[in-house]
């Protein structure tokens, strides 16, 4: 029997590769754009950077360092310059999907940076899988601008799992709703009737507001916006704005707010301000054909009949006054439970007549 040479000794040493086997080496060299390793065969196996990681442009030195050991799978035994073709991203993205199925069946939370923006949602890497997140199911709202997800970290889970069609799709929506709803029943559990609260001015519509108490919203009114009248809640308020507010009724879904506090009701003491013979100053505010309302404070008009306008017959009261012009009349009718209070000039103006006369 004849003797090995060294030769051959150290080849029958050296462990025998094929494609598509998964080897463990130590990395003995990193370069920005490549690994080198020591996979205990004749050859050196080198992972290039597009075969490490699906993120573009990375230095691998600052992932890599000389003495790691890394797994990857075997591609070519020869990649054309003697090295072992390897890639460690395609072994990552087999475990990632085998994690992903996981993570389907069980429905777990997962946790990834979006790496991607597209027209149609959003991408996350998993373990160097690609996780697809529709546009519809990255929130819980309409998100007209996506691009302010690019890099952030973002929880979902898998709600399709379908590796040979290459499509696993994500879903954030659910989460948001979920936690959402944990919210509002904390809240709603928490809350009640009478209740002074501070919110954030969500939405503004032609007939409200909608106020951000805390993970849940509440309808401001617009009759409930103030004691005195408002023509349109965008004049009054901005989103964004902190408002304090009482809850009015709720129910176990709804909560309605007002801003109407009694303490600045303008009927507290009305019985004494607004007494039959008083003389009072107001603005008027509004007119038919049958007369005008003449507003003495925010939320308490008056009405000045055509009748009581003049001594003077008067057919229509805007053939004599003016929206916003101010006016003295005396109260010849008061009625609290009604909220209703009569004026009149020509019963002033008689007094006045009356005095000269003396």
């Amino acid at each position: 029997m004849s003797e090995m040479s060294f030769e051959q000794m150290l080849e029958e040493s050296l462990k025998s590769i094929r494609n598509g086997e998964v080897v463990e080496g130590t990395v003995i060299d990193v370069k920005p754009d490549e690994i080198i390793l020591n996979i205990g065969y004749k050859s050196e196996g080198i992972i290039t950077r597009n075969e490490y990681t699906n993120e573009p442009n990375i230095d691998l030195t600052t992932v890599v360092k000389p003495g790691d050991t890394l797994e990857a799978k075997v591609l070519k035994l020869n990649d054309g310059e003697g090295q072992v073709l390897l890639s460690y991203k395609r072994l990552a993205a087999e475990k990632g999907s085998k994690r992903l199925e996981e993570a389907f069946e069980s429905q777990e939370v997962l946790k990834a940076k979006v790496s991607q923006v597209l027209a149609g949602g959003v991408c996350a890497i998993v373990d160097e899988t690609r996780v697809f997140i529709p546009a519809s199911l990255v929130s819980d709202t309409y998100e007209k601008d996506l691009t302010k997800f690019k890099d952030q970290e973002i929880e979902f889970i898998i709600t399709e799992f379908d590796p040979k069609k290459r499509r696993i799709i994500g879903n954030r929506k659910t989460l948001l709703v979920a936690r959402k709803a944990e919210i509002q029943k904390e809240l709603f559990a928490r809350l009640h009737i009478g209740d002074v609260v501070e919110g954030t001015v969500k939405n503004v519509t032609d007939f409200g507001a909608f106020i951000d108490l805390g993970g849940v919203d509440g309808l401001l009114h617009i009759s409930e916006m103030s004691w005195g009248r408002v023509e349109s809640p965008k004049k009054v308020f901005t989103v964004g704005q902190q408002v304090r507010v009482f809850i009015k009724n709720m129910t176990e879904t709804k909560i309605a707010l007002s801003m109407k506090f009694d303490d600045e009701n303008p009927w507290n003491g009305a019985t004494e301000k607004y007494a039959v013979g008083n003389v009072v100053t107001g603005k008027v505010a509004r007119m038919t054909d049958f007369g005008a309302f003449v507003e003495l404070a925010p939320g308490v008009d008056a009405l000045l009949h055509v009748s009581q306008i003049s001594q003077d017959h008067v057919e229509k009261p805007s053939d004599v006054l003016k929206i916003g012009q101010e006016v003295e009349a005396k109260i010849v009718d008061f009625n609290e439970a009604d909220k209703k209070i009569s004026l009149s000039i020509k019963a002033l103006t008689a007094m006045d007549d009356t005095a000269t006369e003396d």
